[in-house]
């Protein structure tokens, strides 16, 4: 992907945050991420700019098209891998935190493989 992992990262928390809550604001994404306001407040010029989110006069944040597909492609691969790594044993804090790691990195062929590999062989219940 050409966008850099800190801007996959708040695509991703305001989609997932646009999931849970009616509206989403500056202060929802400072505090969903543990970064100061004027961080996010930087960080949203930035993903405005490049046409990923927009802002209404009250201050809520709405991803555009292209936002949301690269917030959803990336929360794709962090479930996707967070379950794999649980599957192989790893606790569910690690397995988050390393899936959190690796979805800004691997290749769509390996990413495709590993979810065709969850696929055909389902978690036993």
């Amino acid at each position: 992907m050409s966008m850099q992992e800190s801007g996959e990262m708040y695509l991703e928390t305001i989609y997932i945050l646009s999931q849970k809550h009616s509206s989403v604001r500056s202060i929802d994404v400072a505090e969903a991420m543990g970064y100061s306001k004027p961080s996010v407040s930087r960080a949203l010029g930035l993903l405005k700019k490049n046409g990923y989110a927009e802002t209404d006069t009250a201050g809520n944040i709405t991803l555009t098209k292209e936002g949301k597909k690269i917030a959803k492609d990336i929360y794709e691969r962090h479930t996707v891998l967070s379950t794999m790594f649980r599957r192989l044993g790893v606790d569910e804090k690690t397995a988050v935190e390393d899936a959190c790691r690796v979805e800004h990195y691997i290749s769509d062929k390996t990413f495709k493989a590993i979810k065709k590999h969850l696929k055909d062989y389902p978690e036993e219940k």
